[in-house]
């Protein structure tokens, strides 16, 4: 799959520079990175065979647990196109503010 854009993973890791979960947010990023760039989905049922505790919200919105239930990411999967956007990351209590629906990484 295609990642559109790293950089606010990237961005979001910098945000917990000093903290003390840092290194598990920064190793899980990357493990989640990584997974999906190498994954060939081509529906959502492709999706929760690795991700069985990924959400799928809508047509085009899933949401993944990142480092265990602590922070979410809300992603756009296009799977005939085989891109996933990257609308939303932050903590579980963040997540629990905004609409999954309409959040955009631009917007936040």
């Amino acid at each position: 799959m295609r990642i559109i854009a790293r950089r606010t993973l990237l961005k979001f890791v910098r945000t917990r520079l000093g903290r003390r979960d840092h290194g598990a947010v920064k190793n899980a990023v990357d493990a989640w990175f990584d997974e999906v760039r190498r994954a060939k989905w081509r529906s959502a049922a492709d999706v929760k065979r690795l991700y069985s505790f990924a959400s799928v919200v809508s047509a085009d919105r899933i949401v993944f647990n990142i480092k265990g239930h602590d922070y979410r990411l809300v992603t756009s999967v296009d799977f005939e196109k085989g891109i996933v956007r990257i609308k939303w990351i932050g903590t579980h209590k963040e997540y629990g503010r905004i609409d999954i629906k309409k959040v955009d990484h631009e917007r936040r």
